[in-house]
């Protein structure tokens, strides 16, 4: 301290003004601020090397020269790498952290965990709606709209020769290509052979088109706008030898427009005065002309009528059920639930049948489709299927939606449905959530359903027709079947349907959710009750089918007058039901 207070005197305090000189330069640009150097005018005021342990003084110069040579980053992972070892020799195993490998959300079916979790408190809870009646307060204005499908007056003009078609898949999809064929023969003045059914490997079904429909009522309605045969002419079948096969086969893309039939498809008919079409479902474009869709709208609202035997059986059911319904003035709802064995297979979804299930599936699916699910490459993600909505809801899903949505244990059920995947495990929840539930076995004896037991597409008239006439219809899967009924439902109650067509994105949502309350989860699901009645009321765009959209094409909009006239009547009588198909 005093040579620093020497050299201060000698500098500034004797008042010389001579100026000091300039320090001396850093002898190398690698010496950093704060080091003395070497033999320095600090040196014997800090003898920092005396004062530290030999171990101390090692790491410094260590670091030093790291720090010198810049080779920090060289050793620095041998030091983390060091430094990790010698941690976890002095931490023990059991203190460090497990990591837990959670399944993606959605792979796991937690659909019943869920249920006995919230069964109690579902089964107390009162805010419930008590009648059937009351889930629907508020309606959207139906009645707005009538059918008016217009019949031709101009007579038939000479026949440009006969078309014959081959209807493939189930009962709608062959629904479909009847319609079509009708617009086509139309369209192009030609006379239509009624429609042969494709015998399909999944469903197995003989049944000609007069087992399902009423053929006589069928050519009647048609009378006026498109000629109908039972079958074709000998004098023409003579030219093909009497066989079908030696008849030219035309093979129309899918979703065709109308405008092909008239370039390709009838100077071949006007030449051979017979043409074949096989297969034919979805072979015509859903825009096309109104003359074309008013015989679309002919054919399935007014033509396609079931036969006496299907009309029968399905309006016993029909009364039974309302008896069934009492309590609820006779009224039900009506849930096509796809859980067959096929649909479980095909979906690739897992729910929780185990190792069975797993066995069941892989051999249903090789049954059915043949190497398409075992291609190599292909990947199958049931978790990401069940988030995107893809699952056919189980009976289960399908109970715990309908509670959530306001339906109490009193409300009678009617379920639409092919032979349940392990119905006597899988149908136990649903049949305790809602014990008044019935299908066609139950309401009837095995002597009645013996003629159309082993025919599915009769079982599925029958279900239709009793579906066509609930309080409600509630689909879960999608399809032909609920886009025919959703459509034929608008047009006998005024172009307004009250269907549930549920969010199943969202269902798969909330049914992953272990922590959701029951007041949380009846939230959403009413909040998706009312989106779907909001969704009653749609109109037809281009691209939409006629079959599921009957406005406008298939109905007209009442005045204002005669909508008066309807909700008049609607207030001062009771609810009617609709008519029969």
């Amino acid at each position: 301290m005093n040579a620093v207070y020497n050299r201060l005197l000698s500098n500034g305090g004797s008042g010389s003004t001579s100026p000091s000189p300039p320090a001396s330069p850093m002898r190398s640009p690698r010496l950093r601020h704060g080091r003395p150097p070497k033999g320095g005018r600090f040196a014997q005021q800090q003898p920092w090397g005396q004062m530290r342990a030999l171990p101390q003084r090692i790491a410094w110069a260590l670091l030093s020269l790291l720090l010198r040579r810049q080779a920090i980053f060289l050793f620095a992972p041998l030091i983390y790498i060091s430094g990790m070892l010698l941690y976890m020799g002095t931490v023990s195993l059991d203190v460090v952290p497990r990591i837990i490998m959670r399944p993606p959300p959605g792979s796991v079916y937690r659909s019943p965990h869920l249920y006995q979790r919230l069964r109690h408190e579902m089964d107390s809870d009162n805010s419930s709606d008590h009648s059937l009646a009351a889930i629907w307060r508020h309606p959207l204005k139906g009645g707005e709209w009538r059918p008016c499908i217009n019949r031709s007056s101009n007579g038939l003009g000479y026949s440009n020769g006969y078309i014959y078609v081959e209807a493939n898949g189930g009962l709608n999809q062959q629904r479909i290509s009847i319609c079509n064929a009708v617009a086509v023969a139309g369209y192009l003045n030609a006379t239509l052979v009624i429609p042969n059914f494709h015998f399909h490997s999944v469903w197995k079904d003989p049944s000609k088109f007069r087992d399902i429909y009423d053929e006589e009522h069928f050519v009647s309605t048609l009378k006026s706008d498109v000629r109908v045969v039972a079958k074709v002419p000998d004098f023409i079948m003579e030219r093909f030898g009497h066989n079908m096969s030696n008849v030219p086969n035309f093979k129309i893309k899918a979703w065709s427009p109308i405008h092909l039939y008239r370039d390709v498809v009838l100077p071949k008919l006007m030449e051979e005065k017979l043409i074949r079409i096989s297969p034919f479902a979805n072979r015509l474009s859903e825009d096309a002309p109104g003359d074309v869709q008013r015989l679309r709208c002919l054919a399935n609202y007014e033509a396609l009528r079931f036969s006496n035997p299907i009309s029968s059986m399905a309006e016993s059911l029909v009364a039974r059920m309302r008896r069934h319904s009492l309590n609820d003035n006779g009224r039900y709802i009506a849930v096509h639930l796809r859980f067959e064995e096929d649909m479980v297979a095909f979906s690739c979804c897992v729910f929780d049948g185990g190792e069975k299930e797993k066995k069941d599936m892989d051999a249903a699916r090789e049954r059915g489709w043949r190497g398409k699910f075992t291609k190599r490459g292909r990947v199958i993600r049931p978790g990401a299927i069940r988030m995107n909505g893809k699952c056919p809801l189980t009976p289960l899903e399908v109970g715990l939606m309908l509670r959530g949505m306001g339906f109490n244990n009193n409300t009678s059920i009617y379920l639409a449905s092919g032979k349940i995947y392990e119905a006597e495990r899988t149908m136990a929840p649903l049949l305790e959530m809602f014990p008044l539930l019935q299908t066609k076995e139950m309401l009837a004896s095995a002597e009645e359903l013996a003629p159309f037991k082993n025919y599915s597409s009769r079982m599925a008239a029958i279900d239709y027709t009793v579906c066509l006439q609930s309080e409600v219809f509630v689909t879960t899967q999608g399809g032909n079947f609920p886009h025919f009924l959703i459509g034929h439902r608008r047009y006998l109650n005024g172009g307004h349907s009250k269907t549930i067509k549920p969010d199943k994105r969202k269902l798969a949502l909330l049914f992953d959710n272990q922590n959701i309350g029951w007041r949380s989860l009846r939230r959403h699901l009413v909040n998706m009750r009312g989106h779907s009645d909001a969704k009653g009321i749609e109109i037809k765009r281009p691209s939409d089918s006629i079959y599921t959209y009957p406005c406008p094409d298939c109905m007209c909009r009442l005045s204002k007058s005669e909508t008066s006239k309807v909700w008049s009547a609607q207030r001062t009588t009771p609810e009617g039901n609709p008519r029969s198909a």
